[in-house]
């Protein structure tokens, strides 16, 4: 994995050779699973692995906004994880949910925390070792830097990005792009409207994996991106329907890339679909 920029993924058989020190009271390592919700985890997860719930444990559930920096600081705290720990997510969906979670333990400054290729899907597929027990550390104190705004875009970024021309990356499916469809089938619809924002391109979050859900390699990432005039020139805004897979074309792009000015719209479709007078565009984008 050394043609990437940084050293910010782990494989799962590193995953496997470390569950000794992720099982250990020693707050050095931690492994955390997150899912949309538990009911996988408690199916079966990596010895060791915390289990975050990303629809209640992960996002203001008043307001659908990240965590405050109070709630962050309780929930890492009270898993035993400390400022210095190396914390490893991983989790379903070829990693949608912990790609989120390590943008939001990055937008609260969190320094050494790493994804494992593959996620969920492959430590199973690939039978690694699995356990129902669930971990009990003890508590830590955790103390979050103040959020970091360059990472994240709201809807006034979004604005800013749309009339400046700047890159726009849409990584929703081409059916949910053209507003044929307002989300993937079996998930909620969030949005009034479909379609997407004007000057977008569609790059497919599924088009930055392969087909074991692991990351292609930096060439090929470089490829389809600047492909689309996604280059390191200029900021990049990445979108989906929650924020969740736009969370794997931000890792993507300024994690793995190295690009310098990329944005997470978590409000994405749910916002911007909802918006009285928001301009959204159908069909195909423009050449």
């Amino acid at each position: 994995m050394s043609d990437y920029a940084n050293d910010v993924l782990v494989s799962a058989d590193w995953v496997e050779e470390h569950l000794d020190e992720f099982q250990s009271d020693d707050p050095a390592h931690r492994l955390v699973e997150v899912d949309v919700d538990t009911e996988a985890y408690d199916e079966g997860h990596a010895p060791g692995a915390i289990g975050f719930n990303w629809e209640t444990q992960l996002q203001d559930q008043t307001e659908r906004d990240v965590l405050e920096k109070e709630d962050f600081e309780d929930l890492l705290g009270s898993h035993g994880i400390s400022n210095d720990s190396t914390v490893v997510l991983y989790g379903d969906n070829s990693n949608w949910f912990a790609a989120y979670t390590y943008w939001q333990f990055k937008y609260f400054g969190h320094e050494d925390v790493r994804l494992m290729n593959g996620g969920r899907d492959y430590w199973l597929d690939n039978d690694y070792p699995t356990t129902t027990d669930v971990p009990e550390f003890p508590e830590q104190e955790y103390s979050a830097d103040d959020p970091d705004d360059s990472i994240r875009a709201y809807r006034g970024d979004v604005e800013d990005a749309m009339d400046a021309g700047l890159p726009m990356v849409d990584v929703r499916s081409p059916e949910e792009f053209r507003g044929e469809i307002l989300a993937p089938p079996g998930l909620q619809e969030t949005a009034q409207r479909g379609g997407h924002i004007p000057g977008a391109s569609n790059i497919s979050w599924a088009a930055t994996v392969n087909d074991d859900g692991t990351f292609k390699s930096a060439d090929e990432l470089r490829e389809l991106y600047e492909s689309e005039g996604v280059t390191d020139d200029e900021k990049v805004v990445a979108y989906c329907r929650i924020g969740e897979r736009s969370s794997i074309a931000w890792f993507a792009l300024h994690e793995l890339l190295g690009y310098d000015d990329v944005v997470n719209y978590d409000g994405s479709w749910t916002e911007w679909g909802n918006l009285v007078g928001a301009p959204i565009e159908k069909g195909e984008a423009d050449d």
